[in-house]
């Protein structure tokens, strides 16, 4: 189970980069609904800039690296991942996998950065999910089709992306 999750995340490490082309409306009051806009386009315009700017590469693996580990909820990612073994594991065991599933989703989505330049996005709209707002967007690339992809944020985890869906399929 987890090679799938580690597999498909690297065939989504653009989907990953796009965890900043949402928006979340329709949620509970209109004072929410602004807070989690806010908080998605601040995410989402500075990982475009990141990845439309002219810096190196490197340069750019390090400005992505702590936008990502405050905006998208690796552990809960990586816990759904393991499924039901999560259980089954010892602390010293969920720790040692929480460590390697990080690095390989963090390394999965950084060496695709140089792979982008000229992204723009999109919001089409939200939905209300009994685990979320699933919000849905389209990735503009340059000589590209367009990608729409759904976003799953969780306010429970502190305005968090827990989930990706693109062409079908969930991260998670």
């Amino acid at each position: 189970m987890l090679k799938t999750c580690l597999s498909f995340s690297r065939r989504a490490a653009l989907g990953l980069l796009t965890t900043a082309l949402v928006s979340v409306t329709a949620i509970a009051t209109p004072a929410q609904a602004e807070d989690a806009q806010g908080f998605v386009n601040n995410f989402g315009g500075k990982l475009v800039g990141i990845i439309n700017s002219d810096k190196s590469l490197g340069e750019k693996r390090q400005e992505v690296l702590p936008l990502l580990q405050n905006n998208v909820d690796i552990a809960t990612i990586g816990k759904f991942c393991l499924g039901r073994y999560w259980r089954t594991a010892s602390p010293e065991q969920q720790a040692q996998y929480l460590k390697l599933f990080h690095q390989v989703l963090v390394n999965a989505v950084t060496d695709k950065i140089g792979d982008y330049k000229g992204v723009s996005f999109r919001v089409i709209g939200t939905t209300t999910t009994p685990n979320g707002q699933l919000v849905n967007a389209q990735i503009m690339r340059p000589g590209q089709p367009t990608a729409d992809i759904g976003l799953l944020i969780d306010r429970n985890s502190g305005m968090k992306i827990v989930d990706m869906i693109g062409e079908g399929t969930s991260l998670r």
